[in-house]
């Protein structure tokens, strides 16, 4: 599993997404409840950006129409959206927070 760079860990507010672009794939980077996920910033229902909705209990809520995600799985906890968006492996070097584009299973 190859991980490149996604962010600084100091570049993270709790509970507020980051938006990054790895190797052409819009990722969402948040640190929350005292972890750091990835999920893919596109919403399954609706195409729009997730890293620009709020983030509680360790979901993440599509702005447009309140599709909520599980940051450890991707999957869609109500309506409208059915499908998960994809998750993807974390690790901390440092101050640097690494994400492999592999999907975890």
């Amino acid at each position: 599993m190859t991980f490149v760079r996604a962010c600084g860990l100091g570049e993270l507010e709790e509970n507020t997404p980051k938006r990054v672009e790895l190797d052409g794939t819009p990722v969402s980077v948040v640190k929350t409840e005292g972890e750091v996920f990835a999920i893919n910033d596109i919403c399954s229902h609706a195409n729009v950006s997730l890293s620009e909705g709020e983030v509680e209990d360790c979901q993440i809520e599509c702005w447009l129409h309140g599709s909520a995600f599980d940051l450890r799985t991707g999957k869609p906890s109500g309506l409208p959206a059915t499908r998960p968006v994809p998750v993807y492996p974390v690790k901390i070097d440092g101050d640097d927070v690494l994400v492999s584009l592999s999907q975890e299973s």
